[in-house]
Formats: C-alpha cells, sequence, structure tokens
C-alpha cells in the first residue's frame, strides 16, 4: 500500500511546482529552490526511503499548496465528512438492507419486479449526475435547500446554526443514500434467493413455524453474511470521502480536499488521504472477517 501510495501520484502528468509557478508567477531561482525545498530534486527511488520513514515515524509532511501539516489538514476536513457519509451509510444500509429483504422473499412479484428496476437504475445512475439534478432541482428551481456549502455565511449560532447545517447537509446526504442504496437492495436480494430452498427452511416449514419466523430466524441471519462485508467496506470507505458528490455541492471535506490536491498535484495531502482510506478499508475488512466467526459457527467450525 506504501508503495502504491509513493508511486501512483508521482507518475502522473505535470509537476506540482509548475502549477505553483503558475499560480504565483515564481521566477526561475525561485523555482528551483521551491524544487530543493520539498525535496523534489532527487531521484524517485531516493525519495522513497524518505517518505517511508516520516509516515512509519507518523509525519504526513506539509501541504505543497498551504504549507500547512497534512495531519492537520486532513483533521480539519475528517468530520464534516464523517457528518456527510455516515448518516448517508447507516440510511443506506437500513433502507438498502429491509427492501432486499422484502425483494427477496417475494420474487418474481410485482413489489419485487418494482423494487429490482429502482435499485438497477439507482445503481446505474452515476453519483455526480444525481446530485447535479437534485441542485437544480431543489435548490435552484425550487429553492428549498441551500446551493452548496457547510453553512452560510452569517454568523449563526446555537440551534440556528445546527439547522442551518442540517439544510446545507440534507442533499448530499440523499444523494450519497441514493447512490448506495441500490447495491445493499441487490445483495441483500439476491443472498436472501440463494437460501431460499436450503434444506433447513423446509424442515423449520415441516415444524410448522409461520413464514415470518422463517424469515425473520433462519433465512435473514444467513443470507445477512455476503452483506457485512459491504457494510464494513462502506464504514471504512468513509475516511476516503465521497470525492464526487463533495465537489458538486462544495463540501469541505476529504472528497474535496483531495478533489483540490489532485489539480494541484499536492502530493503530501493526496497519500495521507490515500493512506488514510486504505488504511481504514484493510482494518473494517479485516473485523468484517473476524466477526464472520461469531456470526456464523460454520466458519468458526472450519
Amino acid at each position: 500500500m506504501l508503495l502504491v501510495n509513493f508511486f501512483l501520484f508521482r507518475v502522473m502528468p505535470g509537476s506540482p511546482i509548475d502549477t505553483m509557478a503558475r499560480n504565483q508567477r515564481l521566477s526561475p531561482d525561485e523555482k528551483a529552490a521551491l524544487i530543493a525545498d520539498f525535496g523534489l530534486d532527487q531521484p524517485l527511488l531516493s525519495q522513497l526511503p524518505t517518505y517511508g520513514w516520516d509516515t512509519v515515524r507518523g509525519s504526513l509532511g506539509y501541504s505543497y499548496t498551504s504549507g500547512r501539516p497534512v495531519t492537520a489538514t486532513i483533521g480539519a476536513r475528517l468530520p464534516p465528512t464523517v457528518l456527510l457519509v455516515l448518516p448517508a451509510t447507516i440510511l443506506a444500509v437500513a433502507i438498502g438492507i429491509a427492501l432486499g429483504i422484502y425483494s427477496g422473499w417475494r420474487r418474481g412479484s410485482r413489489g419485487d419486479v418494482g423494487t429490482l428496476g429502482v435499485s438497477l437504475v439507482l445503481y446505474s445512475v452515476p453519483e455526480g449526475w444525481l446530485g447535479l439534478m437534485l441542485l437544480v432541482v431543489f435548490g435552484s428551481i425550487l429553492g428549498i435547500f441551500p446551493l452548496g456549502g457547510y453553512a452560510s455565511t452569517a454568523g449563526l449560532t446555537g440551534s440556528a446554526h445546527v439547522a442551518d447545517v442540517l439544510s446545507h447537509l440534507a442533499l448530499p446526504v440523499v444523494t450519497l443514500t441514493l447512490a448506495y442504496v441500490g447495491e445493499y437492495v441487490l445483495v441483500m436480494r439476491s443472498s436472501l434467493i440463494d437460501v431460499l430452498g436450503d434444506e433447513y427452511l423446509q424442515t423449520a416449514r415441516a415444524k410448522g413455524l409461520p413464514d415470518r419466523l422463517v424469515r425473520r430466524r433462519h433465512a435473514v441471519p444467513n443470507a445477512l453474511l455476503p452483506t457485512i462485508t459491504i457494510v464494513f467496506y462502506s464504514v471504512g470507505a468513509i475516511f476516503g470521502g465521497a470525492v464526487i458528490v463533495e465537489a458538486v455541492y462544495s463540501w469541505p471535506g476529504l472528497g474535496q480536499l483531495t478533489y483540490q490536491s489532485i489539480e494541484n498535484l499536492d502530493y503530501p495531502v493526496i497519500q495521507g488521504v490515500f493512506l488514510l482510506s486504505s488504511a481504514a478499508v484493510i482494518a473494517m475488512n479485516l473485523v468484517a472477517d473476524l466477526l464472520y466467526g461469531y456470526i456464523d459457527p460454520r466458519v468458526r467450525d472450519a
């Protein structure tokens, strides 16, 4: 992960110094001094040990554009991202699993066909386009929600500030929820259909258990297992931010920071966000694998 993190962004065309020189009109001598200060005058293989050692020590360097420590830059952008992505993930998981259970249990019904169709559309629609459409309709035409940003420029405090932030948060959360929910519906529906023909369900019905108990006690717990991995992956992905949605709504989180850093080729910041999100995804997948043994006795016995 460290090797990919180091080389991935450096193979991109362009140079951060060229970007800074163009924006700030630096002289050739000032440009050469910046290159030396940032260590970019060294060959890549010479820069790699320094990057690895600094990362192990917890030093992610300084932003090329702002000059602030990368850890402080990321720390300032993390709360807005969590505020946006966490409720969207919770809503998408809850709605997606519920609709997936409904659709899978009633396979072939009108409700199943309708739910499946809507889920496929939501799963296929680009979240950036969806965000723009919601912004145009509910922000520009109807004027119900703000057109972007984290909060109004007015110095609001207390409950007024909370209400203002929530009004700015509404459309981004709805966009992410709709973008995520289709995946959970499809996975949950497919998993439930896979277990419907298993013998233990037939045995439960033969014992006289009503369908609601067969579904709740036997079918759903087993069908939930494949969904757990996706849920934990989504939790880990929170720390990467929602790049496209945050860019559309000008939400000041890690996603927008990543977008801006890529534009400016700000290597330290891009590497810091990538490292954080990658580590979070790996950790959450490990947690999901460990939970499998507690949730499914068959995995524990194996």
